[in-house]
This record gives C-alpha cells, sequence and structure tokens, in this order.
C-alpha cells in the first residue's frame, strides 16, 4: 500500500506541478485590421470617451483557492468582452513574488498584505470573494459531514500528538460513528500557500500549543505528514490514501467528492461548511476601517459561523506603466463584482457586497495611477 501512496502522490504531484492555465478569447478569427497588430479588445464601458484603449490580454498569477471561480469569471467575461486571460494557479507565495516583479498585471493571494508591506511594495489590494476551508477525510465507512472534530483534536493531528483514528479524544466527539484502528496519515500544501496561511492561522488562535511550534505562514515546517502541491494536490493525495485527513478550498471538496468533517466552531456548536455557514464569518467585517483592505475571518462568532473561513484578494500596482491594462483590470473585475455573484454563489464562495466593491472602486479612482494621472476607464 505504501508503495501505492508514493505512486499517487508522484502523479498529483507531477500533474499540479504543470501551472493552471485558462485564456478565454471571444473571437475565432481576427480581422484584417488584427491581422496587422491592431487587435480589438473590450469595448470602454457604456458613457466613457470613445478613444479609451483597453487591452484585449491580461495576465495573472496566484491563489489555486479562487481558481474555479476566477475560471468561471474569465470564461464568462471572455464571451462577452472578448478578453483573454492567462492565469497561473501557483499558490499565493508565487503570485505575490510575481506582481512584486511586475511579471503578470495582477497577482491572486489569500494571505492578505499588511498596509506597510502594500507601502514598500507599491502595491493595491483588494478583496473578490470569501470562501471556506475544510477539512477533509478518506476513512472507510465515514459518511460526507458525519465526523466531529474540535479545535483542539484538529490541531492535535496536525501536532502530530493524535495519530489514530481510534483515539479517545475522536472517540467521544463521534459517539455512534465506528472509527477504524488505523493511523491517521496527513496531508498538507507543499507549495507557499494562501489556504496554508488561512489554516495555520485559525490553528494559531485556536491552539497555543500550535501558535508556539509552528507558527501562521503560507509554508511552514509541518511536524507531521506530507505535502501536495496546490488545493487539487492535496484533494488527489486525500482522494487515494486510505485513513488521509487535509485542508483544502471548499469547491475543491466539491469537485473531488471528498467527505467534509464537522467544526467546532468559537459558539461550541459543531457546523458543516456551506455557503451560509461562510456568510455568516463574514457577517461582522467591517470592510471600511481596514487599512489596505487588510481582513482575516478566521474563529468569528456566531452559532452559524465556520470557522476557518478567508477573503480572496488581488494584487495590481499602484503606478500603472500601460493605462490599456489597468482599464482591462478594472473592467473585469467590475463585471466579476456585478455580475458574478450567482456564479459565486453557485461554487459556494460568497461575493462582495455591494457596498464593499462600491468602496473598492472609490480606491481604484484615487490611488491608482498611469503617468501620475488617475486612470479614465468609465
Amino acid at each position: 500500500m505504501k508503495n501505492v501512496n508514493k505512486y499517487w502522490f508522484l502523479i498529483a504531484s507531477l500533474v499540479i506541478t504543470i501551472p493552471f492555465w485558462f485564456a478565454v478569447a471571444c473571437e475565432d478569427k481576427k480581422t484584417d485590421s488584427q491581422s496587422a497588430g491592431q487587435e480589438k479588445g473590450p469595448p470602454a464601458s457604456p458613457g466613457a470617451p470613445a478613444d479609451l484603449k483597453v487591452a484585449s490580454e491580461l495576465t495573472g498569477a496566484g491563489a489555486t483557492f479562487p481558481f474555479p471561480l476566477y475560471s468561471k469569471w474569465a470564461d464568462a467575461y471572455g464571451k462577452e468582452k472578448g478578453l483573454k486571460l492567462n492565469y497561473q494557479a501557483i499558490g499565493s507565495g508565487g503570485g505575490v513574488a510575481q506582481i512584486k516583479k511586475k511579471t503578470v498585471d495582477f497577482g491572486a493571494s489569500d494571505e492578505p498584505m499588511k498596509p506597510a508591506d502594500l507601502e514598500k511594495e507599491g502595491l493595491f489590494q483588494f478583496p473578490m470573494a470569501i470562501g471556506g476551508v475544510v477539512p477533509v477525510v478518506n476513512i472507510d465507512g465515514i459518511a460526507d459531514g458525519a465526523l466531529k472534530l474540535s479545535p483542539s483534536v484538529l490541531c492535535g493531528i496536525y501536532l502530530g500528538t493524535i495519530t489514530k483514528w481510534d483515539h479517545e479524544e475522536i472517540k467521544k466527539l463521534n459517539e455512534g460513528l465506528s472509527l477504524p484502528a488505523r493511523d491517521i496519515a496527513v496531508v498538507y500544501r507543499s507549495d507557499g500557500s494562501g489556504t496554508t496561511w488561512i489554516f495555520t492561522d485559525y490553528l494559531g488562535r485556536v491552539c497555543p500549543a500550535w501558535k508556539d511550534k509552528v507558527g501562521v505562514g503560507k509554508s511552514v515546517q509541518w511536524p507531521v505528514g506530507m505535502g501536495g502541491k496546490g488545493n487539487p494536490g492535496v484533494a488527489a493525495y486525500v482522494k487515494q490514501t486510505g485513513g488521509a485527513i487535509g485542508y483544502v478550498e471548499f469547491a475543491f471538496a466539491l469537485q473531488n467528492k471528498l467527505p467534509v468533517a464537522q467544526l467546532q466552531n468559537r459558539a461550541g456548536m459543531y457546523v458543516r461548511p456551506a455557503i451560509e455557514s461562510f456568510m455568516a464569518a463574514a457577517k461582522n467585517a467591517d470592510w471600511e476601517k481596514a487599512p489596505g483592505f487588510y481582513m482575516v475571518l478566521n474563529d468569528q462568532p456566531g452559532d452559524e459561523t465556520w470557522p476557518i473561513a478567508g477573503a480572496t484578494f488581488i494584487l495590481i500596482h499602484r503606478e500603472q506603466a500601460d493605462a490599456s491594462k489597468i482599464r482591462a483590470i478594472f473592467g473585469f473585475f467590475d463585471w466579476c463584482y456585478r455580475s458574478g455573484a450567482e456564479l459565486a454563489k453557485k461554487l459556494h464562495y460568497v461575493p462582495m457586497p455591494e457596498s464593499v466593491f462600491s468602496l473598492v472602486q472609490s480606491r481604484w479612482e484615487s490611488e491608482i495611477s498611469s503617468g501620475g494621472k488617475p486612470v479614465a476607464w468609465k
């Protein structure tokens, strides 16, 4: 069985090492003028001056957490407006690194950058959607949502102090479940990951031993377990390994039909992951009072709150060398805010409320420039 697990891990690693890529184009053929190098891009927003140039292609890189959502948004917007978007889901750490180097038009991260770091790098960040990180398991005979985990048990599993599924602490939480006397196979993210940052931030808040021994970050020194690259890599490893537990964004759990565990929240209630419990986590967020839109949504109060939740963020440079690129970025994400909410809900992400995206857009107009001047885009 050990060799089989290694085999599946190798396949998952090789597959996920190839960057996710999607590109959406509306037109099958270019016009004569496009063939001459004058490619037609998405039109300017209604009411905008006719001579505003808008780029027809954008590049982005970063978080795998929102990849299912960004993929759907890009496909729908590309068909409607003609934008071609190349986004590489390489992890939040990679997205931050690439936007700093200016090798992409925008970066994406699930760990918000602190205001001082944004200022230092000349970056601006804004939230796009909210989702949940969920524990997924592969235990014979245990159905989806049947297993209950407390913060101390989840922490103990990832610290390596709870190593068997029939451990007394797990059995106390799950009377009536037939838990096997088998080893727990712990799976974590091997790459620099915003999902890991959300997960370790949660453990650091609810488990003093985790904060002292491991800490919080996009990449940490895991006490126990095996690493998979990206949310898909972790999901693949859990799916192929009996007795495994891992953590992924909720959409990846659904796509891979992986059983999720209930978690005990701050109010002491056991809850299942769902868009309603993610919305409960976001209810207390006051974005207007968050400098640089820095916001952490873990371990929020409320009986129905899912305890491991977070926003996913877009990163752009405050000063833009190419105004046509930033117009395309604004146009795409404006559409996502205004027209992409239903797609977000179908994928179990929480769309940002109108009050938030109105606030974001007012900051675009006051804080983003090209050639030292505000960028007209609508």
